[in-house]
Protein backbone atom coordinates (compact mmCIF):
# COMPACT_ATOMS: atom_id res chain seq x y z
CA UNK A 1 0.00 0.00 0.00
CA UNK A 2 0.95 3.65 -0.45
CA UNK A 3 0.66 5.48 2.87
CA UNK A 4 0.90 9.27 3.06
CA UNK A 5 0.21 12.19 5.37
CA UNK A 6 -2.13 14.86 4.03
CA UNK A 7 -3.99 18.08 4.78
CA UNK A 8 -7.62 18.67 3.79
CA UNK A 9 -9.54 21.76 4.94
CA UNK A 10 -7.20 22.30 7.93
CA UNK A 11 -7.47 18.65 8.99
CA UNK A 12 -4.37 16.45 8.92
CA UNK A 13 -4.81 12.77 8.26
CA UNK A 14 -3.05 9.53 7.43
CA UNK A 15 -4.21 8.22 4.07
CA UNK A 16 -3.86 5.22 1.76
CA UNK A 17 -3.49 6.14 -1.90
CA UNK A 18 -5.37 4.28 -4.63
CA UNK A 19 -4.74 5.88 -7.99
CA UNK A 20 -6.21 9.38 -7.87
CA UNK A 21 -8.14 8.83 -4.65
CA UNK A 22 -7.06 8.73 -1.02
CA UNK A 23 -8.91 7.15 1.90
CA UNK A 24 -8.61 8.82 5.29
CA UNK A 25 -7.47 6.03 7.62
CA UNK A 26 -7.39 8.39 10.60
CA UNK A 27 -11.18 8.31 10.67
CA UNK A 28 -11.34 4.54 11.10
CA UNK A 29 -11.37 3.12 14.68
CA UNK A 30 -8.31 1.08 15.54
CA UNK A 31 -8.63 -1.87 17.89
CA UNK A 32 -12.36 -1.56 18.49
CA UNK A 33 -13.02 1.46 20.69
CA UNK A 34 -9.46 2.81 20.64
CA UNK A 35 -8.89 5.90 18.46
CA UNK A 36 -6.46 5.46 15.62
CA UNK A 37 -3.03 7.04 16.07
CA UNK A 38 -3.11 10.04 13.79
CA UNK A 39 0.56 10.47 12.96
CA UNK A 40 3.00 8.17 11.23
CA UNK A 41 5.61 9.34 13.73
CA UNK A 42 3.55 7.77 16.52
CA UNK A 43 3.20 4.52 14.60
CA UNK A 44 6.94 4.25 14.12
CA UNK A 45 7.79 5.13 17.71
CA UNK A 46 5.48 2.39 18.95
CA UNK A 47 6.59 -0.02 16.19
CA UNK A 48 3.00 -0.29 14.96
CA UNK A 49 3.61 0.62 11.32
CA UNK A 50 2.47 -2.48 9.45
CA UNK A 51 0.79 -3.51 6.22
CA UNK A 52 -1.65 -5.64 8.22
CA UNK A 53 -2.83 -2.60 10.20
CA UNK A 54 -3.39 -0.51 7.08
CA UNK A 55 -5.19 -3.30 5.28
CA UNK A 56 -7.48 -3.81 8.29
CA UNK A 57 -8.29 -0.10 8.47
CA UNK A 58 -8.94 0.02 4.75
CA UNK A 59 -11.30 -2.95 4.97
CA UNK A 60 -13.22 -1.24 7.78
CA UNK A 61 -13.54 2.12 6.04
CA UNK A 62 -13.56 1.47 2.28
CA UNK A 63 -17.34 1.71 1.93
CA UNK A 64 -17.58 5.07 3.73
CA UNK A 65 -17.70 7.70 1.03
CA UNK A 66 -17.02 10.46 3.58
CA UNK A 67 -13.50 9.08 4.07
CA UNK A 68 -12.50 9.34 0.41
CA UNK A 69 -10.79 12.39 -1.19
CA UNK A 70 -9.54 13.27 -4.65
CA UNK A 71 -5.77 13.46 -4.42
CA UNK A 72 -5.68 16.74 -6.35
CA UNK A 73 -7.58 18.45 -3.53
CA UNK A 74 -5.02 17.51 -0.87
CA UNK A 75 -1.83 19.12 0.38
CA UNK A 76 1.09 16.78 1.11
CA UNK A 77 2.67 17.04 4.55
CA UNK A 78 6.06 15.76 5.73
CA UNK A 79 5.51 12.06 6.27
CA UNK A 80 6.93 11.73 9.78
CA UNK A 81 9.83 12.80 11.99
CA UNK A 82 12.62 10.24 11.64
CA UNK A 83 15.11 9.59 14.39
CA UNK A 84 18.02 9.51 11.92
CA UNK A 85 18.53 10.14 8.22
CA UNK A 86 21.55 8.10 7.15
CA UNK A 87 22.74 8.66 3.59
CA UNK A 88 25.16 6.68 1.45
CA UNK A 89 28.00 8.34 -0.40
CA UNK A 90 29.40 7.06 -3.70
CA UNK A 91 27.16 3.99 -3.77
CA UNK A 92 27.05 3.97 -7.60
CA UNK A 93 30.38 3.38 -9.32
CA UNK A 94 29.78 5.86 -12.16
CA UNK A 95 28.82 8.57 -9.67
CA UNK A 96 32.05 7.97 -7.74
CA UNK A 97 34.07 8.26 -10.93
CA UNK A 98 32.39 11.47 -12.08
CA UNK A 99 33.59 13.01 -8.82
CA UNK A 100 37.12 11.81 -9.45
CA UNK A 101 37.03 9.03 -6.86
CA UNK A 102 37.25 5.27 -6.89
CA UNK A 103 34.32 3.08 -5.89
CA UNK A 104 34.52 2.54 -2.11
CA UNK A 105 35.51 -0.82 -0.64
CA UNK A 106 33.02 -0.42 2.21
CA UNK A 107 29.90 1.76 2.61
CA UNK A 108 30.46 5.48 3.16
CA UNK A 109 27.63 6.91 5.20
CA UNK A 110 26.82 10.27 6.72
CA UNK A 111 23.85 11.89 8.42
CA UNK A 112 21.48 14.54 7.15
CA UNK A 113 19.66 16.79 9.66
CA UNK A 114 16.06 15.83 10.37
CA UNK A 115 15.17 19.55 10.28
CA UNK A 116 16.05 19.65 6.56
CA UNK A 117 13.11 17.37 5.70
CA UNK A 118 10.19 18.73 3.66
CA UNK A 119 7.23 17.19 1.82
CA UNK A 120 6.34 16.56 -1.80
CA UNK A 121 5.38 19.88 -3.39
CA UNK A 122 7.12 22.08 -0.83
CA UNK A 123 9.83 24.52 -1.94
CA UNK A 124 13.55 23.94 -1.57
CA UNK A 125 14.93 27.34 -0.54
CA UNK A 126 18.20 28.45 -2.14
CA UNK A 127 20.04 30.91 0.18
CA UNK A 128 21.80 33.89 -1.40
CA UNK A 129 25.49 33.38 -2.06
CA UNK A 130 25.41 29.64 -1.42
CA UNK A 131 27.03 28.68 -4.70
CA UNK A 132 26.28 25.52 -6.62
CA UNK A 133 23.35 23.38 -5.43
CA UNK A 134 22.77 19.86 -6.78
CA UNK A 135 19.78 17.54 -6.38
CA UNK A 136 20.51 13.85 -5.83
CA UNK A 137 17.69 11.34 -6.50
CA UNK A 138 17.78 8.39 -4.12
CA UNK A 139 15.79 5.33 -3.10
CA UNK A 140 15.17 5.54 0.66
CA UNK A 141 14.49 2.61 2.99
CA UNK A 142 12.52 3.10 6.20
CA UNK A 143 13.27 0.90 9.19
CA UNK A 144 10.25 -0.71 10.87
CA UNK A 145 11.68 -2.02 14.14
CA UNK A 146 14.77 -1.77 16.31
CA UNK A 147 17.73 -3.28 14.48
CA UNK A 148 21.02 -4.12 16.14
CA UNK A 149 23.66 -6.42 14.62
CA UNK A 150 21.22 -7.66 11.97
CA UNK A 151 22.43 -10.20 9.42
CA UNK A 152 22.00 -9.62 5.69
CA UNK A 153 19.72 -12.67 5.54
CA UNK A 154 17.38 -11.17 8.13
CA UNK A 155 17.57 -7.55 6.94
CA UNK A 156 14.29 -7.46 5.01
CA UNK A 157 12.38 -8.28 8.24
CA UNK A 158 13.36 -4.84 9.52
CA UNK A 159 12.09 -2.83 6.55
CA UNK A 160 8.81 -0.93 6.98
CA UNK A 161 8.73 0.52 3.50
CA UNK A 162 10.32 2.61 0.78
CA UNK A 163 10.11 6.20 -0.39
CA UNK A 164 12.04 8.77 -2.45
CA UNK A 165 14.61 11.16 -0.98
CA UNK A 166 16.24 14.12 -2.72
CA UNK A 167 19.67 14.57 -1.12
CA UNK A 168 20.00 18.24 -2.07
CA UNK A 169 23.62 19.29 -1.60
CA UNK A 170 25.43 22.62 -1.36
CA UNK A 171 28.25 21.42 -3.61
CA UNK A 172 30.69 24.31 -3.11
CA UNK A 173 30.46 23.98 0.67
CA UNK A 174 30.88 20.22 0.41
CA UNK A 175 33.99 20.63 -1.78
CA UNK A 176 35.48 23.07 0.74
CA UNK A 177 34.82 20.70 3.62
CA UNK A 178 36.33 17.78 1.71
CA UNK A 179 39.48 19.83 1.05
CA UNK A 180 39.69 20.64 4.76
CA UNK A 181 38.99 17.01 5.71
CA UNK A 182 35.79 18.03 7.45
CA UNK A 183 32.47 16.13 7.43
CA UNK A 184 29.74 16.77 4.85
CA UNK A 185 27.05 17.50 7.43
CA UNK A 186 26.48 21.22 6.83
CA UNK A 187 26.40 20.96 3.02
CA UNK A 188 23.73 18.26 3.29
CA UNK A 189 21.64 19.65 6.15
CA UNK A 190 20.60 23.16 5.14
CA UNK A 191 16.93 23.84 5.88
CA UNK A 192 14.62 22.38 3.16
CA UNK A 193 17.48 20.37 1.59
CA UNK A 194 15.81 16.99 2.21
CA UNK A 195 12.55 16.49 0.29
CA UNK A 196 11.05 13.08 1.09
CA UNK A 197 7.90 11.48 -0.33
CA UNK A 198 5.39 11.61 -1.79
CA UNK A 199 4.35 8.61 0.35
CA UNK A 200 5.66 5.35 1.78
CA UNK A 201 5.24 2.13 -0.19
CA UNK A 202 4.93 -0.70 2.32
CA UNK A 203 7.65 -3.36 2.39
CA UNK A 204 5.46 -6.14 1.00
CA UNK A 205 5.25 -4.27 -2.33
CA UNK A 206 8.98 -4.18 -3.15
CA UNK A 207 11.77 -6.74 -2.84
CA UNK A 208 14.89 -5.06 -1.38
CA UNK A 209 16.99 -6.58 -4.18
CA UNK A 210 14.57 -5.67 -6.99
CA UNK A 211 16.08 -3.43 -9.70
CA UNK A 212 14.13 -0.15 -9.79
CA UNK A 213 14.44 2.50 -12.47
CA UNK A 214 15.32 5.91 -11.01
CA UNK A 215 15.25 9.21 -12.89
CA UNK A 216 15.71 12.89 -12.06
CA UNK A 217 14.06 15.45 -14.32
CA UNK A 218 14.64 19.21 -14.07
CA UNK A 219 12.03 21.32 -15.85
CA UNK A 220 10.95 18.16 -17.65
CA UNK A 221 14.44 17.30 -18.95
CA UNK A 222 16.05 14.05 -17.79
CA UNK A 223 19.28 14.70 -15.88
CA UNK A 224 20.02 11.43 -14.06
CA UNK A 225 18.81 8.06 -15.24
CA UNK A 226 19.80 4.80 -13.60
CA UNK A 227 18.75 1.65 -11.83
CA UNK A 228 19.16 0.43 -8.29
CA UNK A 229 20.59 -2.76 -9.82
CA UNK A 230 23.84 -0.74 -10.00
CA UNK A 231 24.03 -0.10 -6.26
CA UNK A 232 27.49 -1.12 -5.06
CA UNK A 233 26.17 -2.03 -1.62
CA UNK A 234 22.65 -3.47 -1.70
CA UNK A 235 19.98 -2.74 0.87
CA UNK A 236 20.47 -5.89 3.02
CA UNK A 237 24.22 -5.17 3.14
CA UNK A 238 23.59 -1.58 4.21
CA UNK A 239 21.23 -2.58 7.02
CA UNK A 240 23.67 -5.23 8.25
CA UNK A 241 26.71 -2.97 8.03
CA UNK A 242 25.14 0.04 9.71
CA UNK A 243 23.39 -1.96 12.45
CA UNK A 244 26.65 -3.74 13.31
CA UNK A 245 27.83 -0.50 14.91
CA UNK A 246 24.83 1.83 15.10
CA UNK A 247 21.44 0.75 16.41
CA UNK A 248 18.67 1.53 13.94
CA UNK A 249 15.27 2.46 15.34
CA UNK A 250 11.81 2.28 13.82
CA UNK A 251 11.36 5.31 11.59
CA UNK A 252 15.04 5.76 10.75
CA UNK A 253 15.73 6.42 7.07
CA UNK A 254 18.57 4.94 5.03
CA UNK A 255 19.02 6.73 1.70
CA UNK A 256 20.92 4.49 -0.69
CA UNK A 257 22.88 6.94 -2.85
CA UNK A 258 22.52 8.65 -6.22
CA UNK A 259 23.38 7.51 -9.77
CA UNK A 260 25.70 9.47 -12.06
CA UNK A 261 24.79 12.67 -13.90
CA UNK A 262 24.78 15.29 -11.15
CA UNK A 263 24.25 18.90 -12.27
CA UNK A 264 23.21 22.16 -10.58
CA UNK A 265 19.75 23.64 -10.17
CA UNK A 266 18.63 27.25 -9.69
CA UNK A 267 15.66 29.21 -8.30
CA UNK A 268 12.69 28.74 -10.59
CA UNK A 269 13.59 25.15 -11.50
CA UNK A 270 11.24 22.23 -10.86
CA UNK A 271 12.81 18.95 -9.73
CA UNK A 272 11.02 15.64 -10.29
CA UNK A 273 12.37 12.32 -9.08
CA UNK A 274 10.59 9.22 -10.32
CA UNK A 275 11.32 5.77 -8.96
CA UNK A 276 9.65 2.72 -10.41
CA UNK A 277 6.84 1.26 -8.23
CA UNK A 278 6.93 4.25 -5.88
CA UNK A 279 5.93 7.39 -7.77
CA UNK A 280 7.15 10.95 -8.33
CA UNK A 281 8.61 13.37 -5.78
CA UNK A 282 8.27 16.92 -7.10
CA UNK A 283 9.71 20.09 -5.55
CA UNK A 284 10.37 23.59 -6.88
CA UNK A 285 13.49 25.63 -6.11
CA UNK A 286 12.94 29.11 -4.69
CA UNK A 287 15.19 31.95 -3.56
CA UNK A 288 15.56 32.18 0.22
CA UNK A 289 16.17 35.95 0.36
CA UNK A 290 14.67 37.53 3.45
CA UNK A 291 14.36 34.32 5.43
Amino acid sequence: MKIGYFLHEQCQFLGAVFGERVIDLTGVPWGGSHPFLQRLTDLFRTENFSTHLFQSLYAEGKDREDLWHDIGCLTYLPLFIPGKIICLGLNYEKHAREGGREAPEEPIYFEKAVTAMIAHGQTVLYPDGLGRVDPEPELAVIIGKRAQKVSEAAAREYIAGYTILNDVTARDIQAKDIRNRQPWYRSKSIDTFCPVGPWIVTADEIDPLAPLHIQLRVNGEARQDGTTADLIFKIPTLIATISSLITLEAGDIISTGTPSGIAPVYPGDIMEIEIERIGVLRNPIGAASGR
